[in-house]
């Protein structure tokens, strides 16, 4: 009976050790590439590591495949990479230009922005000179009594870190062709504020 209890436990243990012990390799960013970069064989590595099946990877044998496609989002350093995190698309389309807005912590919401998101550039009142419309393209004023902000709808590619001496964070946004050079001045007047649409666009 002792000998048996001792050969099982010995068994249990070989069998747990050899699951804990099971490694995959899979792809994992070797240092930080931005939201809509090219990806390049400098910017991704391989790693062999114990990987729970629910945790979203890249097998090391696809890492040739991933070269040329760009980031659908901020890629860290260190990190695992995910399909969801490629894209073959330019987050620039045609007709579109990007423009980066530059905006203190008042002026945008609490909650973080993510590339892709829907929003509104609004342009706030400026004392010294009247509402510049960014140009014709999605665009939308008031008319009648004018009290209504000119808004302009935009996407966003990539927000960057906080100034830290003012906070202050410049998003990069896409928007029409048309609207792009009237936002960029409109930007360096620092009259613009950002608002977040729902996910519908409404």
């Amino acid at each position: 009976m002792s000998v048996a209890l001792i050969a099982a436990g010995g068994l249990s243990g070989a069998v747990l050790y050899s699951s804990s012990g099971h490694r995959t390799a899979v792809v994992v960013v070797a240092r930080d590439v931005p939201v809509g970069s090219r990806i390049t064989q400098q910017d991704l590595t391989t790693a062999s590591i114990a990987l729970d099946p629910a945790v979203q990877s890249v097998k090391a044998s696809r890492v040739g495949d991933l070269v040329g496609r760009r980031a659908a989002t901020d890629l860290k350093t260190g990190s695992l990479l995910a399909l969801s995190q490629i894209t073959d698309q330019s987050l620039i389309g045609p007709g579109e230009q990007l423009v980066g807005v530059s905006v203190k912590p008042s002026q945008l919401p609490a909650t973080p922005l993510v590339p892709g998101q829907k929003v509104l550039i609004v342009a706030t009142p400026d004392p010294d000179a009247g509402a510049v419309r960014p140009g014709t393209g999605n665009s939308n004023a008031a008319a009648g009594n004018g009290t209504s902000p000119v808004t302009l709808s935009a996407k966003v590619v990539a927000v960057g870190r906080p100034a830290t001496a003012t906070g202050e964070v410049v998003v990069d946004v896409v928007v029409p062709a048309a609207d792009g050079p009237a936002l960029a001045a409109r930007v360096a007047t620092g009259n613009v504020a950002v608002v977040v649409l729902a996910r519908d666009g409404a």
